[in-house]
């Protein structure tokens, strides 16, 4: 399974199974199932997230900002300009800081029995664009292209109020008389025995 590991308290806290594996990924990893898409209680706040095209699901943002996501994380081999407002808009919707997490990589650093399988090319394969975004929208770290370093920024958890008290798309802004979704957690092993 492609996999988001939750880790606080120096212990595994959650899993989360993403939910359809995208494109070739699905030559390696089989479909989760949604019994670690939640939130992890940490001293710092509600934490949660989506890897990669996941944050296109809106079903599933919704299951989390329902959950009471503060921080969401979003690891991903995308980049660019379309998922730099992907990051945006899932914070600006959920009112939710979102930590981008990007895949920075030299094609230097593709071994060469992986490269000869690409197409050719130099210098980065991947630009990463990791960046940390607060819950207007606005970055709190702009996007780092092309280059490999880690992100550090100050989420204040203060700053969630004033965006929720204005939008809060699973609590006073939503519908439940006519909009409702179910969440299945329930482990789906691919065999059952009779």
């Amino acid at each position: 399974y492609n996999s988001l590991v939750f880790i606080s308290g120096g212990k595994v806290a959650a899993v989360h199974r993403k939910l359809i594996p995208t494109a070739g990924e699905r030559l390696a990893y089989a479909q989760g199932d949604a019994r670690g898409l939640g939130v992890v209680e940490t001293t710092f706040g509600r934490l949660g997230g989506l890897i990669c095209w996941e944050n296109y699901m809106p079903l599933a943002r919704f299951a989390l900002y329902a959950a009471g996501v503060e921080i969401w994380v979003a690891p991903t081999w995308d980049r660019g300009e379309p998922w730099i407002s992907t990051l945006r808009h899932v914070a600006k919707e959920g009112r939710v800081y979102v930590v981008g997490c990007g895949s920075a990589l030299r094609w230097d650093a593709v071994p060469p029995r992986v490269r000869a399988l690409l197409p050719p090319g130099e210098g980065w394969l991947n630009g990463g664009d990791s960046a940390i975004v607060d819950p207007d929208g606005k970055f709190v770290v702009e996007p780092v292209h092309e280059r490999q370093e880690v992100v550090y920024g100050t989420v204040d958890p203060a700053h969630l109020r004033g965006p929720r008290w204005q939008l809060d798309v699973a609590g006073h802004y939503a519908r439940p008389d006519l909009f409702t979704l179910t969440v299945d957690r329930n482990r789906r092993p691919h065999v059952r025995e009779a």
